[in-house]
C-alpha cells in the first residue's frame, strides 16, 4: 500500500483542499492528507524543519520557503485566487457593500471590525490606512488569532462586521455573508503549493499538483467561493 501523503495548508484552503484530495486519493488509491492551520503557523512549521510532502499557502510565502530551501521552485503551482468576503452576525442589520464608498461608510459605523492574521488583513488595514481611517478605527478592531475563522467572531458577536476570505466565511453559522467586496477595493490572494524538499513521494507529490490544477478542479473552487488561479 502507498505511504500517504501529508500535507499543510492555510485555513482559507482547508475545505477546497480537504475535497480536491479526496477525490485525488480516489481515483490513484494514495491518501492524502492536509493539516489546515494559521498561515503564519504553517510557515513557521515548515521553516522549523517539520515534515510534510506537499505546501499549500499564500504565493508569496510559498516563494519564501522556496528562498529558504524548504521547497521545491520547479513545483510550484498557482491553485486559487481568492476574494474577500464581508460579514454580520445572522439577523444584524445589512449594510450595503455593493461598492467602495458603501463599505467605507458600513466600516466608520460598525462597532466593531474582525479581521485576520492573513495575507487578506494585512491588505484590508493597509486599505484604511489609504482611506485615513486608522486611527479612528483602531480601538474598534478585532485582529482574529492564528487559525480562528473571523466568521466565528462575528457569529459569537465579538464583531459587528467581519472580512476574510470568502472561503472561510461561506456556510459559517451564525452569521450573514453580504458578498465580495466590490471590485475596486476587492483584496485577492493567490495561493499556491509547492512540494517539500525530501519528500519521498515526488511522483505522486507532482500528480496531486497536477490534479488541484486540472479542469476538473475548477468546480469544486467556485463552489468554495474561489477562482482557478
Amino acid at each position: 500500500m502507498a505511504t500517504p501523503l501529508r500535507g499543510i495548508c492555510s485555513m482559507a484552503t482547508r475545505g477546497l483542499l480537504d475535497e480536491l484530495a479526496a477525490a485525488h486519493a480516489q481515483r490513484i488509491g494514495v491518501s492524502v492528507s492536509f493539516l489546515a492551520v494559521g498561515g503564519v503557523d504553517a510557515a513557521r512549521r515548515v521553516s522549523d524543519g517539520e515534515h510534510f510532502d506537499v505546501v499549500a499557502l499564500a504565493s508569496d510565502a510559498i516563494d519564501k520557503l522556496i528562498a529558504a530551501g524548504k521547497l521545491d521552485a520547479a513545483g510550484k503551482v498557482d491553485i486559487v485566487r481568492s476574494g474577500v468576503g464581508v460579514a454580520v452576525p445572522a439577523g444584524a442589520q445589512r449594510p450595503d457593500v455593493s461598492t467602495g464608498d458603501a463599505v467605507r461608510t458600513a466600516v466608520r459605523a460598525a462597532a466593531s471590525i474582525a479581521y485576520s492574521t492573513g495575507p487578506s488583513g494585512v491588505a484590508l488595514i493597509a486599505l484604511f490606512e489609504r482611506w485615513g481611517m486608522a486611527d479612528e478605527l483602531r480601538d474598534r478592531l478585532v485582529l482574529a488569532p492564528p487559525g480562528v475563522p473571523v466568521g466565528s467572531l462575528v457569529a459569537r458577536g465579538d464583531a459587528a462586521l467581519g472580512f476574510q476570505q470568502m472561503s472561510e466565511l461561506i456556510g459559517v453559522e451564525g452569521i450573514e455573508l453580504l458578498g465580495p467586496l466590490p471590485p475596486e477595493i476587492q483584496i485577492v490572494t493567490t495561493f499556491s503549493a509547492a512540494p517539500a524538499i525530501g519528500s519521498e513521494q515526488p511522483d505522486a507529490v507532482r500528480a496531486l499538483l497536477d490534479f488541484m490544477v486540472s479542469a476538473g478542479s475548477v468546480e469544486s473552487k467556485r463552489r468554495h467561493g474561489m477562482e482557478p488561479a
